[in-house]
């Protein structure tokens, strides 16, 4: 929760947030969490938005939107909020933050099934259902492709 006094920076992240990420990945997708490499290659590679929500010194917060441009879309291949700092408006902001700074026509993702909050919030933001991955996530439960068009 948000302490009275405190507010929230949307700031871009680079490679020294690695170990902030991990723990953050951790805390958020448990046995879904990226492994080191991935954790780096999102904070390292070219070509992709990296934004974290900062609360008074702390990592709450971070998305990350993969331009691919000979695809004309971009994928929004992780975003998390620690559960203490949800439903506060951080993930609004960073969602609008990222699709700010993403200069393409389509932006897509994947979602569990099963997360309804976070279903909610995709809804909010005019993403719509294009595809099914079953058995995409640990456990077996399908990944729900979501797509917005016309981002720009």
């Amino acid at each position: 929760m948000i302490a009275s006094g405190s507010c929230v920076e949307i700031i871009p992240a680079a490679w020294r947030d690695l170990t902030a990420l991990r723990g953050l990945e951790k805390a958020c997708f448990k046995e879904d969490a990226w492994p080191l490499w991935d954790v780096l290659g999102v904070l390292t590679c070219p070509g992709v938005v990296r934004l974290k929500a900062v609360v008074d010194g702390q990592m709450v917060g971070f998305i990350a939107g993969d331009e691919r441009r000979s695809r004309h879309m971009a994928w929004i291949v992780t975003f998390a909020v620690l559960p203490v700092y949800r439903r506060q408006g951080i993930g609004s902001s960073l969602l609008a933050a990222c699709e700010d700074q993403i200069d393409l026509p389509a932006i897509r993702l994947t979602v569990r099934r099963s997360n309804k909050a976070a279903l909610r919030l995709y809804k909010k933001f005019g993403y719509h259902r294009v595809s099914v991955w079953p058995n995409y996530y640990v456990g077996k439960e399908d990944a729900l492709v979501l797509e917005k068009s016309s981002v720009q």
